[in-house]
């Protein structure tokens, strides 16, 4: 192998777009001939009563493991097993009423071909996802599903790269096609991530997060700018609810406001909070998604904010939600 010299940045980024361009193609030709394999292996993972187990060896055995973590976390229990491993003690996994879903490129693989061979005697539905449906391994299971892929992305025709691409969307499209005719949901997914960013975002509610109580700013309707300052810079958080008389939200003001009056009138200080405050401040109840109240405050038409008032069904605040409680929270 020769270590290149310069290399022309064109020439690089073609090299790279013709790989987009190939990989691209050869998952279109895959989806555009699935069939009644396709159909036969969802029927028969929706009918699975036990695990879903995935096996391959090498690249084939990557792409396993991504389908069956997918399979997992998204309601149908799976379970990547070693080809070579369950020849040495994994096979006790194996269970009667199981699915297996054996990959192979070229389908004369070996160890996966042995492995199929070995839990047909627990009686198990194989499944063969593969580029040759007169391969080995596509003679030994009971459904097949094409990956008809002519050539790889490399000039040599040698590195698994279309077909590998392939494989896994063949993967992700047995998992997506299976999610939807489960009627898997948000609150199914979220049960499955209660860790991480996703999973965060679809469980975690604004009341958990917002200052109530103490923390929240409160002025009365009937203070003066100057006698509702004190209550805005101790508490932080850059602005303050104010109520009327039955405790009802009558607006906001914020560090913002304060500092625009200030420019504009000498006096403001000892004019009504009202004449300062926001008399139509953006609203959110307390059962909103925190992740929701992020993307409002990000995205409001009027412009982006960093407070909102958390109110009750009578407009009475609950709390107020800033947007670095939220990015603290880790669901950015």
């Amino acid at each position: 192998m020769n270590q290149p010299g310069p290399v022309d940045p064109a020439r690089i980024l073609e090299l790279g777009r013709d790989t987009f361009k190939m990989e691209v193609e050869a998952v279109q030709g895959v989806g555009e001939s699935l069939g009644s394999g396709f159909v036969e292996a969802v029927q028969a993972l929706l009918n699975c009563e036990a695990r879903v187990l995935v096996s391959g060896l090498g690249k084939s055995g990557i792409v396993a493991r991504k389908i069956a973590a997918s399979l997992t976390s998204t309601g149908t229990p799976s379970h990547f097993i070693h080809p070579v491993e369950a020849a040495h003690g994994d096979l006790g996994i194996v269970r009667r009423s199981d699915v297996l879903l054996a990959i192979s490129r070229s389908g004369n693989n070996r160890e996966v071909s042995q492995l199929v061979q070995t839990c047909r005697h627990f009686q198990v539905t194989a499944i063969a996802m593969t580029g040759s449906e007169d391969s080995e391994l596509a003679q030994s299971c009971d459904i097949v599903l094409p990956i008809p892929v002519e050539r790889e992305a490399d000039p040599l025709n040698l590195a698994p790269t279309a077909s590998s691409t392939a494989t896994m969307v063949m993967g992700d499209a047995l998992v997506v096609t299976l999610l939807t005719l489960k009627g898997f949901t948000r609150d199914d997914f979220a049960t499955f991530h209660p860790s991480g960013v996703l999973g965060r975002s679809l469980v975690m509610r604004v009341s958990e997060l917002m200052h109530q109580g103490e923390e929240m700013p409160v002025v009365r309707a009937d203070m003066t700018l100057r006698e509702s300052l004190p209550e805005m810079v101790g508490k932080r958080l850059g602005g303050a609810c104010v109520v009327d008389a039955d405790g009802r939200l009558a607006g906001i003001c914020v560090d913002g406001d304060v500092k625009r009056v200030l420019l504009n009138h000498e006096a403001a200080l000892d004019h009504p909070i009202t004449e300062t405050m926001n008399a139509s401040p953006t609203v959110i109840g307390p059962d909103m998604l925190a992740a929701r109240a992020l993307r409002l405050m990000e995205e409001r038409e009027e412009g982006p904010i960093t407070l909102l008032i958390v109110v009750d069904g009578d407009r009475r605040p609950l709390g107020l939600l800033h947007i670095h409680d939220v990015l603290r929270a880790g669901l950015l």
